[in-house]
């Protein structure tokens, strides 16, 4: 380590710079001079929104080699003001961890392995199951002969991570396709 020769002692440079509080750049070290936001070696700045719940937290992610490097809250988000809770601080993890899935995986019955599915395998899949249980499940009249025009086969159950403009499109597909069962976490 350099040895610091009396001149670069703190209360000198203080006294030189004028700075009589020792609340300026007389008082930092060199270590805290060099020292860099994590953000300067950022290719590019996105603004983003916190996936975790339905306040809509404003981000703003740093990029470098298409890789997240770092999330921090937005300054010119009207509803956050650059804040963030404890699970929107730590959202570069959720993009970044190395247990993250990345496919689409599907478990036959009774089998012990899972496979990868392409997506427009598992959208026709999830198509097929939804008008098949709402075929099986459908009720056009009660007992009594009022018409009912529903299913119990199919139910949603949204998670707070949608917005409103989702959860009413939500709400409208599953109630032209005649579900009765929806609801969301929100208000659970």
């Amino acid at each position: 380590m350099a040895r610091i020769t009396p001149l670069e002692w703190p209360v000198l440079r203080q006294l030189r710079s004028r700075d009589s509080t020792g609340r300026g750049a007389a008082v930092t070290s060199k270590k805290t001079r060099a020292t860099k936001p994590r953000t300067d070696d950022a290719d590019k700045v996105v603004q983003s929104i916190c996936p975790y719940c339905a306040v809509g937290c404003g981000q703003k992610v740093y990029a470098k080699d298409d890789r997240v490097i770092h999330i921090e809250g937005d300054p010119d988000s009207p509803i956050s003001r650059g804040r963030l809770c404890p699970k929107g601080a730590a959202s570069e993890q959720l993009v970044n961890s190395a247990g993250r899935q990345t496919k689409i995986l599907y478990r036959a019955p009774h089998s012990r392995e899972w496979e990868a599915l392409d997506k427009d395998r598992a959208l026709d899949m999830i198509a097929d199951r939804f008008l098949e249980a709402r075929r099986r499940y459908w009720q056009d009249e009660d007992e009594h002969g009022n018409p009912l025009n529903r299913t119990l086969g199919v139910a949603s159950l949204g998670g707070a991570t949608i917005d409103n403009e989702e959860n009413y499109l939500i709400k409208k597909l599953f109630t032209a396709a005649g579900a009765v069962q929806i609801e969301n976490q929100a208000r659970i």
